[in-house]
């Protein structure tokens, strides 16, 4: 008998089912009394240790050799922390009609974080665009996400989200930007040992952030927060992150193309600047909301793995039509690059 499969272009990322088991234990044995202490110091850690490895591992040299490509990342820049929050305060006005004020400051904290940068750049090689390019966008998108994404947040959110105040901004120094610098003041010594192991070193970026997540659902089951939200409303969520999403991609590719980029730089510009990252997000929400944590990343878990799932039948239709669309000149060193990358790069729907 045939098995049966997932479509290969409707990926399920399994580490979207991964935290989607953590929430289900999170619910059924939430951390109470000495043991959500124990469940915050270590969330707290975690996240301190997961921005030390993201400051060893962005190597500069590729940065600077980057540079050249200043227009394109300028552009990603501009969608990822401009035209994203300005569409998230666009959607104050569903609510309490479509949405409650919980889920919209969730929405809004989910158009504030960086783009992803795995996924973006294995989407980007499927469709045959500039690899290279999207690369680096992704790199200076986390880079700037570190001080954007806090003060964006301080700003639009306002006391609202978590409470920000001078402590609240000490603590993100502390424990996202310090640890950042510190990996890259250190990154001349471990930097080979991250690179020996990076596929260890993988597995704990992921379980730090399943340890940030189910503390900060813990802490909502404890609080009581998941009893102000039915499904009518995470239904009103989708619908909204999907047009969110659909307006995105229209406006990254569309413009891109006004701006009179190339197809293989409106690739990388489309993937790049219509993407947010959950692995960034997680651990910045967990310091920004505290116990409100669990409500603020519902939209960002949702919106990532929407994400994932359109972009992966964009990425393979982008590789069909290149034949057709792209004209030689254009496209060979583009090309090139990308057939360079492809078997490093490996499968398109692993999280970034």
């Amino acid at each position: 008998m045939k098995r049966l499969t997932w479509p290969s272009w409707m990926p399920i990322d399994p580490y979207i089912l991964a935290l989607i088991a953590t929430v289900g234990l999170a619910a059924l044995l939430p951390a109470r009394g000495a043991a959500a202490d124990v469940a915050s110091g270590a969330s707290t850690a975690a996240v301190a240790f997961l921005f030390f490895l993201y400051g060893a591992r962005l190597s500069t040299r590729e940065a600077m050799d980057g540079l050249r490509h200043w227009r394109l990342h300028v552009t990603v820049l501009a969608c990822t922390f401009i035209v994203f929050p300005l569409l998230g305060l666009a959607a104050r006005g569903l609510v309490p009609v479509l949405l409650p004020q919980n889920l919209f400051e969730g929405l809004l904290f989910l158009t504030l974080v960086p783009s992803t940068i795995q996924s973006s750049i294995a989407f980007t090689s499927i469709a045959r665009g500039n690899v290279p390019a999207a690369i680096c966008a992704g790199s200076f998108s986390s880079l700037a996400g570190i001080v954007l994404t806090p003060l964006l947040a301080a700003g639009l959110l306002g006391n609202s989200g978590g409470g920000f105040s001078a402590d609240s901004l000490v603590k993100i120094v502390l424990q996202l930007l310090v640890p950042f610098l510190a990996g890259q003041l250190l990154r001349r010594w471990v930097g080979g040992f991250i690179t020996r192991h990076k596929k260890i070193l993988g597995y704990v970026d992921r379980g730090s952030i399943l340890l940030v997540v189910y503390t900060a659902f813990s802490e909502g089951m404890v609080q009581g927060i998941w009893h102000q939200v039915s499904a009518v409303r995470l239904a009103g969520l989708l619908v909204v992150e999907a047009v969110l999403l659909a307006i995105m991609l229209a406006v990254t590719w569309y413009g891109a193309k006004a701006l009179g980029f190339n197809r293989a730089d409106r690739v990388a510009i489309q993937f790049a600047g219509s993407k947010k990252s959950l692995a960034s997000g997680l651990p910045m929400a967990s310091v920004l909301f505290g116990a409100h944590a669990s409500l603020a990343v519902l939209p960002l878990m949702l919106f990532h793995q929407m994400q994932l799932m359109v972009c992966a039948v964009i990425a393979k239709r982008r590789s069909r039509d290149a034949d057709d669309t792209v004209e030689p000149e254009l496209t060979a060193p583009a090309e090139g690059r990308v057939e360079e990358t492809r078997t490093a790069v490996g499968t398109a729907t692993r999280s970034g």
